[in-house]
């Protein structure tokens, strides 16, 4: 079962880094959309808990060298 979470990014300055973290979440098992906006500072995931957790995604965006957090 899918669900949305929302999590707060910080560290980006531009578009590319929020395509960036779009690309590499897409590389995610069970991401089922995503899109990260800098000027909301967020990205937006639809994921597949039976396959990624909100904390692969937290880990996966800050590996890129960002900072994320989950807010809902």
């Amino acid at each position: 079962m899918a669900t949305t979470h929302v999590f707060e990014v910080s560290g980006m300055h531009c578009g590319s880094c929020a395509l960036l973290i779009d690309d590499a979440l897409e590389d995610l098992p069970g991401v089922l959309s995503t899109q990260t906006t800098v000027k909301q500072g967020r990205a937006t995931v639809e994921l597949d808990a039976s396959q990624s957790t909100p904390d692969d995604v937290v880990r996966t965006i800050e590996e890129l060298g960002y900072k994320a957090s989950l807010m809902s």
